[in-house]
Order: C-alpha cells, then sequence, then structure tokens
C-alpha cells in the first residue's frame, strides 16, 4: 500500500487500515507459512501510522521508529504495536499536543501501542537502566521522519551496547522466565511466547547474536560456524510451526492470545488438518507436536547459547581435568573428547550422564556434547539397549547420592531417556485430561522422581520431615526411583494403566537383575500406586475393619512405607492445587494406624477410645477445667465421635460445650485449623433434617471450601459437627474472619428461613473444555446400618450445598463425610443414615435428583 500525498482525514485512515487487516486475518489461518503475511500486516501497519503521523502534522525532525517485534518487521494478528516518538535534543515544547493527537489516532485506529516519546540521549539512558528497553530498541527500525537523526541515535545506541553485558543480563533474565514455567516446556497450557521451548527462547538467541556482531539469522549464525546447517533447518522448520500456530490462535481467539489453553486446542487442531481418532483428540495431536519443537528448541537453544558464550568470553584455559578416555571436564561441562566418541563406543552416551551426577561442580553437558548426542539418536537402537553394560550404567545412575533429578531430566530433555526406555518415549507429550494433573505424563512422573528426591536429601528435610525421615531409614532408596519411573508410563495405551505398567516394570527389573524382592516391591508399586490415596480420602479410616484390610493388603512395613512415600510424592506431583496439609494428615495418620496394625497391635476400637479420652483429659486439666465436667457431655456421645476425632479435637470440643450440653441456642465456634491453611468450625445444635443442608449453604455463600466434614449425632439429639473450611484467596487471616464466621452461622442457624436454591455456579473454564460424566453412586455398607453414597463430578461454586440440598429435602441425615477436591474434580463420600433408604424406589429417586443436581 502507499500513501496519498496529503491526508487530512482521519476516518479515511481507519478505515482502510482495517479493510486491510480484516482481509489479512482469515490468510492467517489457511497458509501454511505466515512469516510473509506477518510482514504484510507490519508494512500495512508502518503505512497507517505514517498517514497518521501526516494528519497530526508531526515535524520532519522527529523520527517514528518501530520497537521490539514491530520493529523485526513481524506481527502476529493482534500483536501489540511498540513505537517510538524520537525527538531532537531541541524539541519545542508545543509538540506535546500533536503527539497526544497522533498517540491518541493510532489507538482510534484499533492498535495495541505501546509508546514512548524520547530523545535519543534518553533512550541511550533508559537502556543502560533497563535490559527491557535495551532489547526493544536492539531491533528499532524508522518508519518515517528524520533519516539523520534515527542514525545518529543507532550509532550512539551501538556504541553504547556492551555485548557480554547483554549477554548475561538476557541469560539472567531466560532463566527467571523459565523457572516461572518450572523449568519445563511441558505445561498442558503452555504459553508459546514466554515457555521455555517457546518463540522467546528464539528471540533471545538472536538477540544476543545480533548484539555481539555474530548475524540476524539463523543462517548467518551458520555461516559463522556457531551452529551446523542442520541444526539452523531444525530451527527454522520449528519457528515456522511455532509462529503459524501463535499467529492461527490468534485468529482463533480474536485477540491476542498466546497461552494454549484447553478451549482453544482443539479449534487450533483442527485448523492445521487434525481430527479426532479412536486412540486421540485432535487436540492432543496438535500438542505433542508442539512438544516436540518446543524440546528441540530447548536443546538447541542450549547449545548455541553455550557456542555464543565461549566467543563472548573465550578463556585461556582449556581442559580443566581428563575424566576418562572418553570425557574431560572443560570450563564446568562435561565435554567428550572427540567428536566420534559415541559413534566409536555407544556405551558413552549413558557414561556422560554418569559422570555429569559424579563430578561435583559440574554445570552441565557441553555445547560439543549435546550436539553429538543430539546426533547420535540412530546409535540408541535395541542392541544399545540390550546391552549389559548400558543397563549397569542406568542403574548406576539412579543409585547416586547426587544429581539424579537433574541427570533425568537432561536425559529427558536430550531424548536419550526416551530412546532408553521406549514405553517412556511413548509418553512424552502425552496430555492428561483427568482435570488435575497440569504437567504432561513425561513431565509428571520427572516431578514425582523429584519430589522422593528431595525426601532424600537433608537440605530439604524441612518440607516433610516425617517423609524425609522415612526415606532416611529405607533401604535401598533407589527401588523407590525405579518404582516412579514406572507408576504412570502405560497412560495413553487404554486400558487401566497401573496393569499395563506393571508388565513394563517387571520386564525392566528382569532385564537389570534387580533381586527378586526389590523386583516384586517395584511391580507391587506400580500396581497400587493409587491404592493408599483411595484409602485415605474416600473410606472411613475411623472402622478399624478398613485399617486392617489394608494392613492386609500392604503386607510389611516395607511396603507400606515404600506406598506411602510414592503416594506423597504422587500427589504432589500432578498440580500445586492438589495437595494440601489436611490430604498429608490424612495419609500420614492411614500409615501409622496401618503400621501399628503390622507391628501386631489388634484394630480394638476400645483401646483405642481409652486412648484417646485419657490423652483428650490429659490435655483438658492443662486448661484447668473441672475435673468431671466431660462427663454430661461425654456421656451423650457415642463410639462413632471418638473414633473420628483425635484427642486434641476432643479436648477442644468438651471445653468449648461442656456448659452447654443441653442449649437450646446454637453453638458454633471457630479457630484456625490446627492442620494447615483453614479454618475449623465447631457446630452443636439440636438435630434437623435440615441442619448439613444449611451449614453448607452459609459456607457456600461466603466463598468457604469445605475440605472435611465430621457430623455426629448425640443420644439425646443434638447435632455435634466439625468442619475443616478455606478461601480460596491466598492472603487470606483465618484468624480474623473466625468471630465473624462464629456469628454469622449462629444467626443462620438460628432463624427459621428456608434453604435458599441452589446457586448454579459457573464451572471453570478447564471443566467447560473437559467435562466429565456426573456419577451417582449409593449402596448399604456391609453391616447395613448406613448407606455409603459416592458422588464424581466437575467442581464448581455451590455443589456440595445442592447435594446437600436433595438430602435435606429427603429427611436423610449426613453421618459422616469426606469431601475430596482434585483440582477441577470432586470426589465426595458421603455417610447416611440409613432409615428409609431400603426402599428401592426411594433409592432411585434420590440417585436422579442427585444427578440433576449436580449437572450444570
Amino acid at each position: 500500500m502507499s500513501a496519498p500525498a496529503v491526508i487530512t482525514d482521519p476516518a479515511s485512515v481507519k478505515a482502510d487500515y482495517r479493510a486491510a487487516k480484516a482481509d489479512l486475518l482469515p490468510r492467517f489461518k489457511a497458509a501454511s507459512r505466515v512469516e510473509s503475511l506477518m510482514q504484510t500486516l507490519s508494512r500495512t501497519t508502518d503505512d497507517a501510522l505514517r498517514r497518521a503521523w501526516l494528519v497530526c502534522e508531526l515535524p520532519d525532525s522527529a523520527a517514528l521508529v518501530a520497537v521490539g517485534g514491530y520493529g523485526r518487521g513481524e506481527l502476529a494478528p493482534f500483536s501489540d504495536i511498540d513505537i517510538l516518538v524520537l525527538l531532537p535534543d531541541d524539541a519545542p515544547s508545543e509538540l506535546d499536543a500533536r503527539i497526544e493527537r497522533f498517540i491518541g489516532m493510532a489507538w482510534d485506529l484499533g492498535l495495541e501501542l505501546g509508546s514512548s516519546v524520547r530523545t535519543a540521549a534518553q533512550c541511550i539512558e533508559e537502556a543502560g537502566n533497563d535490559v527491557t528497553v535495551r532489547t526493544s530498541l536492539l531491533e528499532a527500525r524508522r518508519i518515517t521522519g528524520s533519516t539523520a537523526l534515527f542514525q545518529d541515535f543507532v550509532l550512539r545506541f551501538n556504541d553504547a551496547l556492551d555485548p557480554r553485558a547483554f549477554f548475561q543480563a538476557k541469560v539472567l533474565e531466560m532463566r527467571q522466565r523459565h523457572a516461572k514455567f518450572q523449568d519445563t516446556p511441558y505445561s498442558l497450557e503452555p504459553n508459546i511466547k514466554e515457555s521455555p521451548g517457546g518463540l522467546r527462547d528464539l528471540q533471545l538467541i538472536l538477540w544476543i547474536a545480533r548484539a555481539a556482531g555474530f548475524g540476524r539469522s539463523w543462517k548467518e549464525l551458520d555461516e559463522r560456524g556457531l551452529i551446523t546447517a542442520r541444526e539452523a533447518r531444525e530451527l527454522r522448520r520449528n519457528e515456522a510451526f511455532l509462529k503459524m500456530l501463535r499467529a492461527r490462535l490468534h485468529v482463533i481467539a480474536g485477540r491476542r492470545q498466546d497461552v494454549l489453553v484447553f478451549d482453544l486446542q482443539t479449534a487450533a487442531a483442527e485448523s492445521f488438518g487434525y481430527s479426532a481418532t479412536q486412540a486421540r483428540r485432535a487436540s492432543e495431536q496438535l500438542m505433542r507436536r508442539y512438544y516436540w519443537a518446543a524440546k528441540a528448541v530447548t536443546q538447541l537453544a542450549t547449545i548455541l547459547i553455550q557456542n555464543i558464550e565461549a566467543q563472548l568470553f573465550p578463556r585461556t584455559s582449556g581442559i580443566t581435568r581428563v575424566l576418562s578416555d572418553r570425557f574431560v571436564e572443560k570450563q564446568g561441562m562435561i565435554e567428550i573428547a572427540s567428536d566420534d566418541v559415541f559413534e566409536r563406543a555407544p556405551t558413552a552416551i549413558l557414561e556422560a550422564f554418569l559422570l555429569y551426577e559424579m563430578t561435583p561442580g559440574t554445570k552441565g553437558l557441553s555445547a560439543r556434547t549435546l550436539r553429538a548426542l543430539y546426533n547420535a539418536r540412530e546409535i540408541m537402537d535395541s542392541r544399545w539397549r540390550r546391552d549389559p553394560e548400558n543397563r549397569r550404567l542406568f542403574i548406576e545412575i539412579l543409585k547416586q547420592p547426587q544429581g539424579i533429578t537433574h541427570a533425568l531430566r537432561l536425559m529427558n530433555q536430550t531424548s536419550v531417556l526416551g530412546r532408553y526406555l521406549l514405553n517412556f518415549r511413548r509418553i512424552v507429550g502425552q496430555m492428561q485430561h483427568d482435570l488435575y494433573h497440569v504437567y504432561t505424563v513425561d513431565q509428571h512422573i520427572l516431578m514425582v522422581l523429584r519430589n522422593l528426591r528431595r525426601f532424600a536429601l537433608a537440605e530439604h528435610a524441612h518440607e516433610y520431615p516425617f517423609c524425609s525421615q522415612l526415606m532416611a531409614n529405607f533401604e535401598r532408596q533407589w527401588v523407590l526411583y525405579v518404582a516412579a519411573l514406572f507408576h504412570d508410563i502405560a497412560k495413553g495405551r487404554g486400558g487401566d494403566h497401573s496393569t499395563l505398567g506393571m508388565a513394563d516394570a517387571r520386564r525392566f527389573c528382569r532385564d537389570h537383575g534387580m533381586a527378586a524382592d526389590d523386583g516384586a516391591l517395584v511391580v507391587w508399586l506400580v500396581q497400587h500406586h493409587l491404592t493408599m490415596s483411595q484409602v485415605a480420602q474416600k473410606q472411613d479410616t475411623s472402622d478399624p475393619e478398613v485399617i486392617k484390610q489394608f494392613a492386609e493388603l500392604v503386607g510389611d512395613e516395607r511396603r507400606l512405607t515404600a506406598l506411602y512415600l510414592l503416594t506423597v510424592a504422587d500427589i504432589r506431583g500432578t498440580s500445586p492445587k492438589v495437595w494440601n496439609t489436611w490430604k498429608g494428615k490424612l495419609l500420614e495418620d492411614l500409615y501409622r494406624m496401618t503400621l501399628a496394625v503390622l507391628g501386631g497391635a489388634r484394630p480394638d476400637e476400645h483401646s483405642e477410645i481409652k486412648t484417646r479420652k485419657e490423652e483428650a483429659l490429659a490435655l483438658l486439666r492443662l486448661e484447668t477445667v473441672p475435673e468431671n465436667a466431660h462427663r454430661a457431655l461425654w456421656d451423650e456421645l457415642d463410639v462413632g465421635y471418638f473414633l473420628r476425632h483425635d484427642a486434641a479435637d476432643i479436648a477442644w470440643q468438651t471445653r468449648v460445650l461442656h456448659r452447654h450440653v443441653r442449649t437450646e441456642a446454637p453453638i458454633v465456634r471457630a479457630r484456625p485449623s490446627p492442620i494447615g491453611e483453614a479454618l475449623q468450625v465447631l457446630v452443636y445444635v439440636p438435630d434437623r433434617s435440615d441442619l448439613f443442608a444449611g451449614i453448607c449453604s452459609y459456607f457456600d455463600r461466603n466463598s468457604l471450601s469445605v475440605l472435611d466434614a465430621r457430623v455426629s449425632t448425640t443420644r439425646h439429639g443434638y447435632a455435634l459437627d466439625n468442619f475443616i473450611v478455606a478461601r480460596t484467596d491466598d492472603d487470606v487471616q483465618y484468624r480474623d474472619i473466625a468471630n465473624l464466621v462464629e456469628q454469622q452461622l449462629a444467626t443462620r442457624l438460628s432463624s427459621d428461613t428456608p434453604l435458599p436454591e441452589p446457586s448454579k455456579g459457573r464451572l471453570s473454564r478447564l471443566s467447560r473444555t473437559f467435562p466429565i460424566t456426573p456419577r451417582v453412586d449409593l449402596r448399604a455398607d456391609e453391616r447395613g446400618q448406613y448407606y455409603i453414597l459416592s458422588v464424581s463430578a466437575n467442581d464448581r461454586p455451590g455443589l456440595l450445598y445442592s447435594i446437600a440440598r436433595v438430602l435435606a429435602e429427603h429427611r436423610i441425615g449426613v453421618h459422616a463425610a469426606r469431601i475430596n477436591t482434585l483440582g477441577e474434580r470432586v470426589e465426595d463420600v458421603f455417610l447416611l443414615d440409613g432409615r428409609g433408604l431400603s426402599d428401592n424406589r426411594l433409592q432411585i429417586q434420590l440417585e436422579t435428583e442427585l444427578l440433576r443436581a449436580i449437572a450444570v
């Protein structure tokens, strides 16, 4: 497009620009390459800004400069437009009004503008203080205005630019950026631009290369010898894919959208021609391609950055020390002694990672070593996998006292881990659509292994002291690492991944010569890695029979300890949202109770109750509660109450209630939970059928999420209910809201206000994208005294109250509740009063109404 000689009509500028952009946008979605379209959009934007510059009568002495990505001449459909109005040192102050008009007109065009107004001297000063400004100005490009002023700025900027300082600042910035994404490209909703392996990593390399004068393109870096021709082709190919994916995401979203969120993944996949198959969704196929591209970018970027660093910071010292006849340490990196070492001795591939662990002070593998690994992929074949020396080396890698997590992550990044364990290769980039995992399967497995390693390291003992204590006394800790590698390795194949994974684990243990008892433990852990969390979170662990059955399944202390450690590491490795201190307590309590049974203790509820009562009385005496004051309350409590509460809770509730055993007014007391960041709420009031629903209604309306509910009914007809609740906002101070909860909930329970209609809280974006089929299961327990109601559904505000209200309408009492939230999914279990529920028609009606209540 070319601008008319004289432009006086802002409306025509706006109309022309919007028409040109509207013509371009559909082409982004259909094009097989988008670089030329990005350049066309940049030129179109240039033209509109030139015309606006003329409309606003800005002087020839100033210059309009594109900076940042716009300065490169590349614009994704809805990218920000970063500009600099460059002024001469003697610019008159009356220019301010014209510049404001120009910027306003640019916004009116529909441009997401990022603007600055500076002289050349001010630009140099700002660039010296802020590496982000320095980076943006590095790609400055004149759009219109004074050529001489712009060239003077470029000369002064280049003279002031220190390539070494710029390199160090950008690498530090990259590390900080990667840390925000847990140093992995394998997030289920990656940021195409900012995540490790994304476009920003590629841009960073070109920035530092450009600042150092090494080149402005992959071709120029190839010509300079910083990368090979093959690596340059790989970089261009993956860059083109990432740019195309980002551009299509913008068009699909109709706005700037760099995060590949779940609800846009299917549309993005279809734009690439992917379609769902019986085995995989279209989105999974696209994401697999994205992860492999990000992985390649990560590998090649590491090589390039090291090579640029070597040229910017040449060191006179060469080899620090010789590590073996195949490897040396050079400038803190493990380096191959010759380029063909892996071809001559394929076992050296795993030896490199073992040396990385065993050599203190090393920072990683050198660019030369990484390049050789990248080119040695064809060597890692079935013969290589079967080599006894490789099998020995792999086990040695797992046995080292330091560096295991770093070594395995690096093995995955360089594709060595997937080449050695072929079934691991199948789950690299494998997505998980279960609403609580936030990582791909391979990344989750490595997170679980990392968590186990942290239990074994003294510097992390403060995080989970009990786990660290158990790990310190566990023989052959590396056996647990094998179990971690295989616990989810069969996901995505169809069928039960625990059962399928057992076969993989059994084969590995046999092939690697593991002792029979260690191999049996690994296979058993893979089979039962979900069992302990299910028992702790879904079953009534106050029932001695539950503990007895779990102890029989476990069999011995070593298995119990191994399963406990793997379970904690597994839950913590799913998502930061899934683990909480309350779940930790449930698992630890189950461990301790099971250990006692394995040690010969009989699961005798009478002796357990006696012990808890004695401990509670000791605590009451410390708080100067009169000697026999507890009797009035305790005489009204059944065995179940004492089994469901520990001594500390019994003492607290007794201290609060012993003077009010027959009160007519509701008693509500709240305190910060002794376990984790939550609020413990005690409710004592004459029982009624809608009580549980009324309490849940209050919590729902005040954005308090119920983590646990322990409901008891006294012999004289009072409800004694204990709740653990939490707010979703992180900055809440539970001590500050305790009094408010006490007053408001007591007032609510004193009124005769009918139960409100449940609020149909909106599902989260993730739950809307991956809805699960609601499930309700109602069945009598083994003794026929109670009914167990299991509910599985997408989580949403008001869900628990919706369930409780249906139960209240049918006058069904809740005896206990296990509220189990797994990210965006709930798996709740209720123990219901069995009176009346033996009627089959009522059961069907109840299940139907509950399904209707939990559906969205």
